[in-house]
């Protein structure tokens, strides 16, 4: 393998860990639901306010999740494209 596919590839993996550690917050809901996704889109957390929650209408907090989830993840998928732009020229040079 030529230095340059040696070096792209070494950057890559660099920008995947890094995507890792990127955690994307997001809320629904005025709070009552906040969900944490990595940059990897991985789903870290989902934390609930007991206070907002009315137990007679669950919908309401199954749609504040679903609009929490759908976001972040739209959200962290921004993030990545953002951190990999520049390295996606040059995987033409790697024959992807």
């Amino acid at each position: 393998m030529a230095f340059d596919q040696m070096k792209m590839i070494n950057q890559m993996r660099k920008a995947q860990k890094a995507l890792a550690k990127e955690i994307i917050e997001v809320e629904a809901g005025d709070g009552a639901v906040v969900v944490q996704i990595t940059g990897e889109l991985k789903i870290k957390s989902i934390k609930i306010d007991p206070s907002t929650v009315d137990l007679d209408d669950i919908s309401e907090l199954e749609h504040w999740i679903e609009i929490a989830v759908r976001d972040g993840l739209a959200k962290a998928q921004e993030v990545a494209a953002e951190k990999m732009k520049p390295l996606m020229g040059g995987l033409g040079n790697l024959g992807l």
